[in-house]
Order: structure tokens, then sequence, then C-alpha cells
């Protein structure tokens, strides 16, 4: 079991989601260029799933099952995105996912954010291997995962059905030790 804390980087600020978040939450991701990018994401996002999402998530914290953040830019406290690690404990393993809302888009928030996480989930958490994986319509998430020091491991022809259409979805991973010998 781990507490729910806080990280920070030189720009953002990323901590638990609050109840609070639920509304900016929900009009950030009612976004259909946003929503076609993720495997989960829904267009249009259902009224009152932001709230449902959160405790949902803060529960799973507790239980070490996963670790989800707001992204908040640290002047502003503005809340732009989330970021998250959902743990296989078994073995020792997470997967990383992200999204940040469109108007904060290409300005290295997600990368910025998933580095911090990543560390943490290396560092403090103490997992062995973190993947990652995006659908190769969205390239731009496939260079996060790079800058982060993700490895490409190949692709997964056809493997989510998004709207009614079968997309790729490329895979990336990263060693706990490969991180740590870069990272020092």
């Amino acid at each position: 079991m781990h507490d729910l804390k806080s990280l920070e980087t030189e720009r953002l600020r990323l901590r638990p989601l609050l109840a609070k978040d639920a509304e900016v939450i929900e009009q950030l991701l009612n976004d259909r260029t946003l929503a076609s990018h993720t495997e989960s994401i829904d267009f249009p996002y259902p009224k009152g799933e932001a709230l449902r999402w959160i405790d949902r998530n803060c529960d799973r914290w507790q239980i070490g099952e996963a670790y989800v953040l707001a992204i908040c830019q640290k002047e502003a406290e503005r809340l732009i995105g989330t970021v998250e690690l959902i743990a296989n404990k078994q073995h020792h393993r997470a997967e990383l996912s992200y999204w940040i809302g469109p108007d904060f888009w290409n300005q290295g928030y997600a990368t910025e954010a998933a580095t911090c996480l990543v560390s943490y989930g290396f560092k403090e958490l103490g997992f062995a291997r973190i993947t990652s994986q995006h659908f190769a319509k969205n390239p731009a998430s496939g260079r996060v995962l790079e800058k982060i020091g993700m490895s490409f491991e190949g692709t997964r022809k056809g493997h989510i059905r998004k709207w009614n259409q079968f997309e790729d979805v490329h895979i990336y991973g990263l060693l706990a030790q490969d991180f740590l010998d870069k990272s020092g």
C-alpha cells in the first residue's frame, strides 16, 4: 500500500485526483480528436463519469493497483491532463498511459509528466519494467515514449476496436535497470 502523494517537475505538479477535478476533466475529455487517440475515452464524454472514475482510482491507489495523477501547471494550478501507471504486481511491471487536453498539446507536458511518473514507478514503487502503447495513427505519442527512454517493441495489427474500426497499436517498453543507468 502506498500513500497518495504529489510529485513535481520544473513546470508541473502531479497530484492525486480530487472530486472537484471532475468538471474540468469532463470539459477536457469532451473532444473528439483527443478521444479518437485513446482506447478508453468515449465521445461525447458521459456526464458524471469523471467523478466515478476519480473515486475508482483513489481506491485503486490505496491497494497498489493503479497510480493515477492529475497533471497540473504549477503556476496556475490548472489541470491539463492525467498520467497513470497500472500495476501488474505478479510480474513487477506497470503500464503507463496519459492524456493531455488539446489546448496543451505540443508543449512537452506529456513528456515531462510521463518522465516523472516513470521515475517514481522505478525508484519508489520498485517496478522492474514499464510498458506503454499508442494507436499507430498517433505518432506524437510514440515520440513522447521515445523521449522518456522507451524502446519500440512491435506492432499489434488491428489490436483495438475503436468506434467500429480496428486500430494498429505500437508497443513500447523500458526496463528499470536501463532507466536507472541513464538517469543515475
